[in-house]
């Protein structure tokens, strides 16, 4: 599951609603962002739960990793 394992090299950037597309370009003028892409919104949920779109269009909450964390092998 890519929520839960060793992901190196990644960047996830939170910014205001009214700015992320400034972001988006100033990311992908460079040439390690030219992939960029706006991925999700933050929301308020009275539960306190995040959720994903899944891609089959419904959602689901994202759960706490259970157990520990696979140490780095690097």
């Amino acid at each position: 599951d890519p929520l839960y394992v060793a992901n190196e090299g990644k960047l996830v950037c939170i910014c205001p609603a009214d700015r992320a597309q400034q972001l988006l370009a100033v990311m992908r003028s460079h040439p390690l962002g030219a992939d960029s892409a706006i991925i999700g919104e933050v929301i308020e949920d009275e539960q306190g739960f995040v959720q994903m779109q899944t891609s089959f269009g419904g959602s689901r909450i994202v759960g706490w990793l259970a157990g520990e964390q696979l140490p780095r092998i690097c």
